[in-house]
């Protein structure tokens, strides 16, 4: 289904400005707009010192807005106006991304609303652009000797920014020099001329582009500028959904099709308003681009390179003219850990969640603030035991709720006679003990025995797993954890303050069982489609952990864990 974005559909009215000036001590905004003035030459070496001073006054959004040569002294206000769509403003943009990484709490978005290929810069500027997150202050790299609260400079900067954007009431600009200290006095640099910075980028009616788009990051926002400088009038976005998500890293993590075209139209829109967005779930790895007659140019990256040329030759088998290929450089990602990718990539960004909070626990009326109750679950295969191991060494109270299930089956436990009663002797050993192996059999692909068999069973162990935790609680625990592999399935959750899930990727799990258990792979399918899906279990989670690389890294995110919980629920 084609998605067609239209401005009033995410756009807010633009509000009021009046100047404030700002005070003596930094506050932090959520949003600013940052005015780069210098010229592209000495812009590039001082990107890197004007991020980090930005980046302590604004906490969330913030704009950046490219006007090289702007002078904000004299007697006349400055007005807005067009940057060539040069190699070196597309190199700047690339850079500031790249630089802008480093401050993971950002979300930088670099304006392209000024920035024109050639033949488009003799239209007429709008007179105001609406953003998502209109800005609270305004950041300039300007260069002044009067600091002064009544600057002037503040003043011509503040009606610059509000006859460009919609910004919020009681507007505060912020002169970051000299709180950055460039490479050079702007004086000895030349005036930047638009002339001098070689040709124009070359620009196409219709472009297309495709990928996850998960967690926008840095790297999606290099290659969605490039795409948004390229295209003169329209950009279909491709964004993966369904079987193309299946072999990606932790695709539990991957925030939902909804949720990433909602932040891809955001983004777009923000910073080029003038282009029609066409967004489409792409299912296969062609979508429209080898159909549609329109489409001139395709912006792909290193690794994509060779998906460019596959669409080429099916647009060529289907009658359809080339399309040419514009190709982006992979962004270094100078963070990147263990088992993460050395690009910017959104499976690393999924990788650094592990272990952290995904979503606010809820705390019942009922539920006492100490011990401090963990649920840790997961399907067959998972690893969840040998977390529950590492949890207990770092000072956990653990109680394993699967082997209480093991006492109520046992004989003279709680549940032994109501269970031999209800499936017959046949399951009982020669011992008297129940053969799980045979009363397994019996529920498997039945679910009204097996529902049957949990109405006597649960209630059971969830009285037996209370009393131990009172246990607990009398003994002075601060952290229990409830090492159980049906926490979701028995509704279990109001016993616990956190849900944490021990995941691997189905393949894994299968080769694990197999090698375990000694089942056919087809048996231990069949186990595990039994179960609940990650998915399903991601969706109840508070904290997810991953077992698929080695011992070592397993036990890093359960210290990270650790560490987070103890900040979490303070220690008193």
């Amino acid at each position: 289904m084609l998605l067609e974005l239209t401005l009033c559909c995410h756009r807010r009215n633009p509000l009021p400005c009046s100047c404030v000036s700002v005070p003596g001590t930094m506050s932090v905004f959520r949003s600013g707009l940052l005015v780069l003035t210098a010229p592209l030459s000495a812009l590039s070496l001082r990107l890197v010192p004007i991020l980090a001073s930005a980046s302590r006054i604004v906490e969330d959004t913030l704009y950046i807005h490219l006007q090289p040569g702007l002078s904000l002294t004299g007697s006349s206000q400055p007005g807005s106006t067009y940057v060539p769509a040069t190699p070196e403003v597309y190199s700047l943009i690339n850079k500031l991304y790249a630089d802008a990484d480093t401050h993971s709490h950002l979300d930088v978005r670099v304006l392209l609303t000024n920035i024109r290929n050639q033949s488009l810069t003799q239209q007429s500027l709008s007179s105001v652009q609406n953003l998502s997150h209109p800005p609270e202050v305004i950041l300039t790299d300007f260069q002044t000797s009067d600091g002064g609260q009544y600057n002037p400079v503040k003043q011509r900067l503040e009606r610059y920014a509000t006859s460009c954007y919609s910004c919020r009431p009681n507007l505060i600009s912020v002169l970051l020099y000299p709180d950055y200290e460039p490479m050079m006095d702007q004086s000895e640099l030349p005036p930047w001329e638009p002339g001098l910075d070689g040709g124009a980028l070359r620009s196409y009616s219709d472009v297309v582009v495709g990928g996850t788009f998960d967690r926008l990051h840095n790297a999606h926002k290099i290659l969605l500028s490039a795409c948004c400088l390229l295209a003169e009038n329209r950009l279909l976005v491709g964004v993966s959904d369904k079987d193309l998500l299946e072999n990606k890293t932790l695709k539990e993590l991957i925030q939902p099709y909804e949720q990433r075209v909602e932040k891809l139209c955001e983004f777009l829109v923000d910073v080029k308003p003038s282009l029609r967005y066409d967004i489409v779930p792409l299912v296969d790895p062609y979508g429209p681009s080898i159909t549609d007659p329109d489409l001139e140019c395709i912006v792909v990256s290193e690794e994509t390179r060779k998906g460019g040329v596959a669409v080429n030759k099916k647009r060529l088998e289907n009658g359809l003219s080339e399309l040419a290929l514009h190709e982006i450089l992979l962004v270094k990602d100078l963070r990147h850990g263990e088992n993460e990718e050395e690009k910017i990539s959104s499976s690393s960004i999924r990788q650094r969640l592990l272990g952290t909070l995904l979503q606010p626990p809820q705390k019942g009326p009922a539920q006492p603030s100490r011990p401090y109750v963990i649920g840790l679950t997961g399907g067959t295969g998972s690893g969840k035991s040998s977390i529950a191991r590492h949890l207990e060494r770092l000072g956990a109270f653990l109680i394993d709720v699967d082997k209480l299930g093991h006492e109520a089956y046992a004989p003279g436990g709680p549940a032994y006679e109501q269970v031999a009663e209800e499936f017959g002797e046949d399951i009982l050993n020669e011992d008297g003990t129940i053969n799980r192996k045979i009363l397994g059999a019996k529920v498997f692909g039945n679910q009204e025995r097996l529902k049957c068999l949990t109405d006597i069973v649960w209630p059971v162990i969830a009285k037996m797993t209370k009393r131990q935790l009172n246990e607990a609680a009398d003994q002075g625990k601060v952290v229990c954890v409830l090492d159980v592999a049906v926490l979701l399935e028995a509704g279990w959750t109001d016993m616990v303050h956190e849900v944490w899930m021990a995941s691997v990727p189905e393949k894994e799990a299968l080769r694990r069982i197999v090698a375990r258990d000694g089942l056919s792979e087809e048996a231990a399918r069949n186990r595990l489609q039994s179960q609940l899906s990650n998915a399903q279990r991601v969706k109840q989670s508070h904290v997810v952990l991953c077992t698929l690389w080695e011992p070592e890294a397993t036990q890093k995110q359960v210290e990270k864990a650790w560490a987070l919980l103890q900040q979490r629920i303070g220690q008193d």
